[in-house]
């Protein structure tokens, strides 16, 4: 794709104003969306957006060229940025590097990231006061290639009922995908592996209430091309997925949209795009705008982990991260 060559101009993001280059360059070819409506999107939902990044180191997944061109998942932010963005310092023990990523509190980091051919916004589950002890909790319902929309939207109603019977509060997200999210803040109390540990309890609770849909079998070979996967493994250190209000980098441009409980039963996950979700945070506001009002013990489900693993069930650490 040739290169936008369309002047560079000045938008005001809040405290900020960030300059953008080649508003015209079209990073979604199949709809003709262009970064400018991208950043007027992020603009539409800032603060849904920032609530969900706030104060979270991120992984940025760029496109320079396009959903056209090669994907880029940058951690680091380059040299040059402005003096008012905000990064945190991260450790990633495998390459035995630090990384400063970015760290958002404001409309302003997010318009940057874009003019930086930003288009998924991709955080940890911690934030920079201790990155290393999450504060969110994340139900990954991830279908296989075979699995019917209709089995996701039931297998969310019995995670729905398991978090009811926990006295949890969780907080529904379309993927932007196939797929379902489920949020729950918890106190950070605990490090990745008993956040991982209870995670895994969780999905295993939900299989055993709908065994003919879900799966929790690690290896790909050994699941149902059907059925659900919980992905408890979401949760494990450095592991990111897209936010709520990120923009998929897929033609259709869908996005990671919270709903309600109640819209699942007939929910359609195409829905919800860049062109639509605006209407819907100006209609409806940010359906996770209490998602920070209490936060959540894992007592119990630490306690029903410490049960499947006397009973012989493998635990988390016993599989490959």
């Amino acid at each position: 794709m040739a290169a936008s060559t369309s002047p560079a101009i000045m938008i005001d993001a809040g405290d900020h104003e960030v300059r953008v280059s080649n508003p015209d360059r079209v990073y979604f070819p199949q709809l003709g969306i262009t970064k400018l409506d991208l950043v007027n999107y992020y603009l539409a939902v800032g603060d849904g957006i920032v609530r969900a990044l706030r104060e979270r180191p991120c992984m940025l997944h760029r496109f320079p060229d396009g959903l056209a061109g090669d994907k880029v998942h940058q951690k680091r932010v380059p040299n040059g940025a402005p003096p008012w963005l905000e990064t945190v310092r991260v450790f990633f023990p495998r390459y035995k590097r630090y990384a400063d990523e970015l760290c958002v509190t404001k409309p302003a980091d997010v318009i940057w990231a874009v003019q930086m051919s930003t288009v998924e916004f991709h955080p940890w589950n911690s934030r920079r006061a201790d990155t290393e002890q999450p504060d969110e909790w994340r139900i990954d319902l991830d279908p296989m290639p075979d699995c019917p929309f209709d089995r996701v939207r039931r297998v969310a109603g019995v995670a729905h009922e398991v978090l009811d019977d926990l006295g949890i509060i969780g907080y529904p997200k379309t993927s932007g995908g196939r797929g379902l999210h489920i949020y729950v803040r918890i106190a950070p109390e605990w490090g990745f592996a008993d956040v991982r540990r209870a995670a895994l309890a969780f999905a295993r609770e939900v299989e055993r209430r709908a065994p003919q849909d879900v799966t929790t079998a690690w290896w790909r070979k050994d699941r149902d091309p059907a059925a659900l996967f919980v992905d408890y493994n979401q949760n494990a250190r450095d592991h990111t997925i897209a936010s709520a209000y990120s923009v998929r980098g897929v033609p259709e441009a869908t996005v990671s949209t919270p709903v309600d409980w109640s819209e699942i039963p007939a929910l359609d996950p195409h829905d919800f795009t860049v062109r639509t979700v605006p209407a819907r945070f100006a209609a409806r506001g940010d359906l996770h705008a209490r998602i920070d009002d209490r936060h959540f013990s894992l007592d119990t489900l630490l306690e029903w982990a410490q049960r499947d693993e006397a009973a012989g069930l493998s635990g988390p650490e016993d599989q490959a991260p």
